[in-house]
């Protein structure tokens, strides 16, 4: 069985002019589940577009009414979605004074939400570890160097396939999935994937209520799993 995690992110990653920074997404449980949440969405975009009132390519969270955001946001209201909650005045400032300190954080926090969310599902036996061959995860494209790239696929190895070691404690950490085949990170484009455009709408709303500390509805949003950082 494989895994499909789709994602994007909301804000901007600066804690002199932002308190919030949000990575979330979509998670589709082998393929049929992935044809079936992207039909949804693709119909909902369709419902939309039928009003002629926008002329962008993409329906994305940016250039759409509130209304139309919420009639896509529902179109999800069965599909398993993560989020992380970056409050980033709790962020150290040293993380912010170079570009790879600041993207080594921003992977960190984008594997520890897609973990809680996978390691929450195998606790409710909605996956099984054993089950697993194949992750899949699709991040919307942005201004990545090739080698940040890289590293990002490499934490995610570690996490989910080969397990991680801290040197500091002197302890290894075992993998989340042991029968795990491959990691395939995609950096795309969410004019060809539906379901990044779709974890853009997803994303924005988990921003819009943090930003205004409404934590509890946030925890009210049917098959999310949330975790806030530091």
């Amino acid at each position: 069985m494989n895994i499909y995690v789709y994602s994007d992110e909301s804000g901007v990653f600066d804690k002199e002019h932002n308190d919030i920074f949000v990575f979330s997404g979509v998670i589709c449980i082998g393929n049929d589940e992935k044809e079936k949440t992207t039909r949804k969405y693709i119909h909902a975009e369709k419902t939309i577009r039928k009003s002629n009132k926008y002329k962008v390519e993409e329906l994305k969270a940016c250039c759409i009414s509130n209304k139309d955001k919420g009639k896509l946001f529902r179109s999800m209201n069965q599909a398993y979605k993560f989020a992380v909650v970056v409050k980033q005045k709790n962020v150290l400032d040293r993380i912010f004074k170079s570009k790879k300190d600041k993207q080594r954080f921003l992977d960190y926090a984008y594997k520890r939400g897609v973990k809680n969310a996978l390691k929450c599902m195998l606790e409710q036996n909605i996956i099984q570890e054993e089950s697993v061959e194949n992750l899949y995860f699709y991040v919307d494209e942005h201004s990545t160097a090739t080698n940040g790239k890289y590293e990002l696929k490499e934490t995610l190895e570690s996490e989910f396939k080969y397990g991680t070691y801290n040197r500091s404690w002197d302890v290894e950490y075992p993998p989340l999935f042991n029968f795990l085949k491959s990691v395939n990170v995609e950096f795309c484009n969410s004019k060809h994937k539906y379901l990044v455009r779709a974890s853009d709408i997803v994303a924005n709303r988990i921003y819009y209520l943090a930003i205004r500390g409404m934590y509890k509805e946030i925890n009210q949003i049917s098959n999310l799993y949330t975790i806030i950082l530091p």
